[in-house]
């Protein structure tokens, strides 16, 4: 049995489809995350960005 696996969709993306893949993940909308993400990222002196890119080059994209 194979388990649930954390990727970037290639459809429902905004930019690099980050948000829409931790939405799909944890079974959540993903408008939800990217208002969250975009909270936290203001919040954070816009430390957000540089996570946004991180996960862009670490989370697979969806086949």
């Amino acid at each position: 049995m194979e388990g649930k696996k954390l990727t970037r969709p290639q459809s429902n993306k905004m930019l690099a489809g980050v948000c829409a893949g931790i939405a799909n993940y944890f079974n959540l909308d993903p408008t939800l995350i990217r208002v969250i993400y975009a909270l936290l990222t203001v919040f954070t002196a816009f430390a957000g960005i540089i996570v946004y890119l991180l996960l862009w080059i670490i989370i697979p994209e969806d086949k």
